[in-house]
C-alpha cells in the first residue's frame, strides 16, 4: 500500500472517531505522493485519493502557500460535492497573493515612538525600502520609507521619531487577486498582506512582484521560443500529405495547411519515421532529439496548466538548455 494510502486511511479513521489529525504543510503533504510541486497531474492524483477517502483539506492544498499548513476534514462536513463537477475538481481561476512566499513572512516593523535612527538602521541593515509602523500584530499605524523620510527632511519638517515620518499603509487581504494588487504595488512599491485572523502576515514589494512575474513568465517564453525553433527546423521540408498524416487520429475535422497547424505532439509524429527524419538533414541523433522533444511536450503541458508552484528546477534548466541548443543549430547554419 502506498504511503499516502496508509496516511489518508488513518486520517479518515481519526476524523470518524472525532479526533482531529495533525496539520501538515502543503510541501510535506505532497511528499506523501512523491512530489515536490503541484503540477496538474499531481493535483489530479491527489484529488482522486482525497475523494476516495472522503476527505478535503482546509485551505485547499492546491491554492494554499506551499509551506503553509493545511488541516483535514471529512468531505461530507464541508459540502465537498459542490466543489466537483462530473468527478473533476472545479479549479479556482484566481492567482491569489497568498501564494507568494513574501506574503507569508511577517514583516519586520517599528513602533511609532521608535527613533528615526532605529528605523534607518533596520532599513539599511536589511536593505528594506520601507517598514510598517505597528503597535501589535493586528494594529498597523502607517508606513515609513525612504520616500517619506526624504520628503520630510527636504522640507525641513521635524522627523525625530517614526511617527513624524510615516504615511498611511496600504493593506490587502491574503485571498486578494495578485493581479488586482498590481496597481497598488506599482503606485506605492508595496502592499501589506492581512491574514484571515487580521494579523499582518507579509509584505509584497515591487521586487517580489518582479521575481514572481519572472517565475510565471519565463516558462511560457522558453516554450514559445522552442516551439518556434522546432517549426523553423520543420518548415518547407514536408509535403501537404505528410503534414496531414502527422495529425492525431480522430481529429479529422481539423485542416492542416502548414507546420503551424500541427500540435507539439504532432511535430514528433511527423519526424518519428526514419524516412521523414532524413528530410531534415540534421547530423544529430534522431532518438535523442525526439526524446528531448517529448520531454518539452510534457513540460509544456504543465506550463499551459499554470502550475502554481512554477516549474521544477531541473525542468527549467532543461528548457533553457534546449532553447540554447536550437539557437546553436541556427547559428551554425544547420537550419
Amino acid at each position: 500500500m502506498a504511503q499516502y494510502d496508509d496516511k489518508l486511511t488513518a486520517i479518515s479513521a481519526q476524523l470518524k472517531r472525532g479526533i482531529a489529525p495533525a496539520s501538515e504543510t502543503v510541501r510535506s503533504f505532497l511528499l506523501w505522493f512523491g512530489s515536490e510541486r503541484r503540477g496538474f497531474r499531481v493535483v489530479r492524483r491527489v484529488r482522486f485519493q482525497l475523494k476516495k477517502h472522503g476527505l478535503v483539506t482546509t485551505p485547499d492544498f492546491e491554492y494554499a502557500y506551499i509551506d503553509g499548513f493545511i488541516s483535514f476534514k471529512l468531505a461530507t462536513a464541508e459540502g465537498a460535492a459542490s466543489e466537483y463537477e462530473g468527478g473533476t475538481a472545479i479549479a479556482d481561476p484566481t492567482y491569489r497573493i497568498g501564494r507568494l512566499e513574501s506574503a507569508n513572512k511577517p514583516p519586520t516593523s517599528v513602533k511609532p515612538d521608535a527613533t528615526l535612527q532605529q528605523a534607518v538602521t533596520l532599513m539599511l541593515t536589511n536593505d528594506y525600502s520601507q517598514l510598517p509602523v505597528m503597535t501589535g500584530p493586528r494594529d498597523v499605524k502607517g508606513m515609513v520609507s525612504w520616500k517619506t523620510i526624504g520628503s520630510r527632511l527636504a522640507l525641513k519638517r521635524p522627523c525625530a521619531h517614526v511617527r513624524d515620518c510615516m504615511e498611511p499603509a496600504h493593506v490587502v487581504q491574503i485571498d486578494e487577486s495578485l493581479f488586482s494588487a498590481i496597481t497598488t504595488i506599482a503606485s506605492h512599491d508595496y502592499v501589506l498582506v492581512q491574514a484571515n485572523d487580521k494579523t499582518i502576515c507579509g509584505i509584497v514589494t515591487a521586487s517580489d512582484f518582479n521575481d514572481q512575474f519572472r517565475i510565471l513568465a519565463e516558462p511560457f517564453l522558453l516554450v514559445g521560443e522552442i516551439e518556434n525553433g522546432v517549426r523553423r527546423i520543420l518548415h518547407g521540408k514536408f509535403t501537404a500529405k505528410e503534414l496531414e498524416d502527422a495529425k492525431a487520429p480522430g481529429d479529422d475535422e481539423r485542416t492542416i495547411e502548414g507546420i503551424a497547424d500541427l500540435t507539439f505532439g504532432e511535430y514528433i509524429r511527423l519526424i518519428e519515421p526514419d524516412k521523414r527524419w532524413k528530410k531534415l538533414r540534421l547530423e544529430i541523433d534522431r532518438t535523442e532529439f525526439i526524446a528531448r522533444l517529448n520531454r518539452v511536450r510534457e513540460i509544456r503541458n504543465d506550463v499551459m496548466h499554470f502550475d502554481p508552484d512554477g516549474l521544477d528546477t531541473n525542468d527549467m534548466y532543461f528548457l533553457r538548455e534546449f532553447a540554447q541548443f536550437l539557437k546553436r543549430l541556427r547559428d551554425v547554419g544547420a537550419v
